[in-house]
Order: C-alpha cells, then structure tokens, then sequence
C-alpha cells in the first residue's frame, strides 16, 4: 500500500517544488498549464476543478509516483 503523502490541499507550487517528478502526471491527464505563475496559487484541488478532473484520481496517481520519496 502506498502512504499518501500529498492532499487536495497542497498548492501546485509547492507540488512541484517538492515532487517535480508529478509534473509528468499533471501532463498526461491534460493540466498543462502547471508552469503558469497564476498556477503555482491553486490547490491541487482547484486546478483539477479547472480542468474537469477527479482530484482523487490525480492524488491517487502521483502519489503512486512519489511512493518511495519522503
């Protein structure tokens, strides 16, 4: 089972900065503009509402990705 190390709370900025590697999942699930100033504000939460995404679904993947990092 894979801690969850990430919520719905967290903005993409400090997303990023800690976990670049979900930048790649951002990517694939069509949230592209991650590298947007304005971006790095939202939540997590916000910009998967933006997008039309399910932020579960998103959360669920990147910290898959980000599994084995503290």
């Amino acid at each position: 089972m894979v801690k969850q190390k990430i919520t719905k709370t967290i903005t993409l900025g400090q997303l990023l900065k800690k976990y670049p590697e979900a930048a790649e999942v951002l990517f694939k699930e069509g949230m592209m503009c991650v590298g947007c100033p304005m971006a790095m504000q939202e939540t997590l939460e916000q910009g998967c509402q933006a997008h039309g995404l399910d932020v579960n679904k998103i959360i669920k993947e990147i910290n898959k990705k980000i599994g084995g990092k503290k």
